[in-house]
């Protein structure tokens, strides 16, 4: 098949704007869902973060990896309870969820940016105590709430020309516990408090819906509680809303809820008119229009 290169050529060219806009710009991009377990869209995945690095952006990646978990402790026969839509952690199970999410789950993705020509390296929440907390609430054991981010390594790593890629385990405030944390609440407290640009929360449905199952491509922050309040963001759209509306609070200057199963979701959010998913910000839609944001052009 004959490709068209002209197209090619176009797209670049039209995606000028975008790549200018977000030079220098931080983006925070929490990478979880089907799209882990599936060798295609990883290696797909990498070769997009590699290409924001490569076109001047600060890409900081936070995963999660349920489903690892859930595999390695029905292997060794330990039954997992979810309060609330979130797990159970015990003292016997937080040392599995380490284990998993800083081992198995975070060196797979640092590999999968090293072999598309990036330099990943990976990390968690304890290492130089990015990411203290206490635990969110008793019912749910070692599971924690981030209380205080100590976010310096991450800019000295992408400063370094690194791409860092984030564990979402932290140590506690007291006796040096271990918890777990959730990947959404995790990626939020870390853009937050890096007042990142962007905070793109990849998941596995197209984005916000309204009543009628239409994704709503733009949204204000009033609208989202209102929504949660009648009921039309339910289920686990709720804690990923949440998580934008606290991050949008903390300084993080837009979020989107997008699609990760979309091949280059993120680039199509990035840089194209037309985005990708749900884009929440503090301003009000109706005076910036989606795509190159209007008084964005630069940073």
């Amino acid at each position: 098949m004959n490709r068209d290169w002209t197209a090619t050529a176009r797209t670049l060219s039209e995606a000028l704007p975008y790549l200018q806009r977000y030079s220098g710009a931080v983006v925070v991009v929490k990478f979880g869902g089907n799209a882990m377990g599936d060798d295609q869209a990883m290696a797909e995945f990498a070769r997009d973060i590699v290409l924001m690095k490569q076109v001047g952006m600060n890409p900081v990646v936070c995963h999660g990896g349920g489903p690892m978990i859930n595999e390695l402790l029905g292997k060794l026969g330990i039954e997992s309870t979810f309060v609330r839509g979130k797990r159970v952690t015990t003292k016997d199970t937080v040392d599995v969820v380490e284990m998993v999410l800083s081992g198995l789950v975070n060196k797979r993705i640092v590999q999968a940016i090293n072999d598309a020509g990036g330099r990943a390296v990976g990390i968690s929440g304890k290492d130089d105590d990015l990411m203290v907390c206490e635990a969110d609430d008793p019912e749910l054991g070692f599971v924690g709430r981030p209380v205080e981010m100590n976010v310096q390594i991450i800019r000295d790593l992408y400063k370094a020309g690194l791409i860092p890629v984030i564990a979402p385990v932290a140590t506690g405030m007291a006796d040096n516990e271990t918890f777990n944390v959730n990947g959404d609440t995790a990626a939020g407290a870390i853009a937050g408090a890096l007042r990142a640009d962007r905070l793109l929360l990849l998941t596995d449905v197209a984005g916000v819906k309204d009543k009628t199952g239409q994704v709503l491509t733009q949204l204000h922050p009033d609208q989202v509680r209102d929504m949660i309040a009648d009921g039309t963001i339910a289920g686990g759209m709720i804690p990923k809303t949440e998580t934008a509306l606290k991050a949008l609070q903390d300084g993080v200057r837009a979020v989107v809820i997008l699609d990760g199963r979309v091949p280059n979701a993120t680039l199509l959010e990035l840089f194209t008119e037309h985005g990708a998913g749900s884009l929440i910000r503090s301003t009000p839609p109706s005076t910036r229009p989606r795509g190159l944001r209007q008084g964005e052009a630069s940073l």
